[in-house]
């Protein structure tokens, strides 16, 4: 595996990571509203998310420098291009935060039903945004000659040429990140909670695996609508036919793990189906970095967009040190905040 190929690997793992970690305090702020009715269930499903959910947003911010590193050209095309959305997506992540840290510090049912509402809806629409996102990759954007692209957040909704940044397609691939990581954070809570949020969060997250079999039938005709090159790439390669048979084992691993008792299980079922998800497009998508709707010539590609071999062998020895401290420290965290949350333990929420 070359250099080139190696950094593609390692930026769809760093942001498949982020995800994973940040998609289960997404679902649980979704969901909120529906499985805690009273102020002390509210601040269980606070507490249950409390130690995560303000590192979960580092990977974020670490698959940003990967792809800034190792694919310059891809980063300045998608941060230039993507400019408005990425100012969304700053100030969501920054009310997510207000709304958890300032939801406790009046006693105000107003107040705290206040900040409640824009923990919902800041969660809610992050989920969307991210599959929005998503499904702009997938589709392509209008990238000129030169690397660069510029464009409104919606035109006529339609894909095209010189599509929006919404569009259908990626509204209906929004909708299908909102409820996949609904369902992750229902499993969640599931694992992390007792009583009626445990009752509640278990019973919303059979609902929304089926509400998941929906949307990925409609998402994956659509994708074979707006962008058949992704299937047919996906056909050739024998790694994408693995993934495959792993996302429908996932899917009955969440199915199996909801109808018995274990905790663990489902959710560690539900990250797997996140992961192999985002394998499977980033399968189809290889060697393509951002894919253009002017034509095939402006796509950007590992090779087109990558930085030097020398500085791309320095930076994966740093690279591999860093991942060595990180993904020990998520795995103490879990291991040190295992088992079921009380409302005492809700971190000042």
């Amino acid at each position: 595996m070359n250099m080139e190929t190696t950094y593609f690997v390692i930026v769809c793992l760093m942001f498949t990571t982020y995800v994973v970690l940040d998609g289960f305090d997404f679902g649980a702020g979704i969901l909120h509203l529906f499985v805690a009715k009273t102020d002390e269930e509210r601040r269980t499903v606070l507490a249950s998310i409390g130690p995560f959910w303000d590192g979960n947003e580092v990977w974020l911010v670490a698959g940003g420098g990967i792809l800034f590193f190792a694919f310059p050209r891809a980063y300045s095309a998608s941060f230039s291009g993507f400019y408005l959305p990425f100012m969304m997506v700053l100030w969501l992540l920054i009310l997510r935060g207000l709304s958890i840290a300032f939801r406790s510090m009046e006693e105000s049912p107003l107040w705290r039903t206040a900040w409640d509402g824009v923990f919902f809806l800041s969660s809610a629409l992050m989920a969307i945004v991210l599959g929005a996102a998503l499904g702009n990759v997938v589709r392509g954007v209008p990238l000129d000659h030169e690397g660069y692209f510029s464009g409104p957040l919606f035109t006529n909704f339609l894909p095209g040429a010189n599509p929006g940044v919404l569009d259908w397609y990626t509204v209906l691939v929004g909708l299908f990140s909102f409820v996949l990581l609904a369902m992750h954070g229902a499993i969640f809570l599931r694992m992390k909670t007792d009583g009626p949020v445990h009752d509640r969060s278990a019973a919303l997250a059979q609902g929304l695996w089926y509400a998941i079999i929906g949307f990925g039938l409609l998402t994956s005709v659509a994708t074979v609508q707006v962008q058949p090159q992704l299937y047919a790439a996906l056909l050739s390669r024998p790694l994408a036919w693995v993934l495959t048979v792993g996302n429908v084992v996932a899917l009955v691993g969440i199915a199996l793990g909801l109808k018995g008792k274990t905790a663990v299980s489902p959710f560690l079922a539900s990250c797997a189906l996140i992961v192999l998800s985002l394998a499977t497009v980033a399968t189809g998508m290889y060697p393509v970095m951002l894919r253009s709707t002017l034509g095939a010539k402006n796509d950007l590609t590992v090779t087109s967009s990558a930085s030097g071999a020398l500085g791309l062998q320095a930076g994966l020895i740093f690279w591999l040190f860093a991942m060595a401290l990180a993904f020990g420290y998520v795995a103490l965290l879990f291991r040190s905040s295992a088992g079921k949350i009380q409302p005492s333990e809700g971190n000042g929420h």
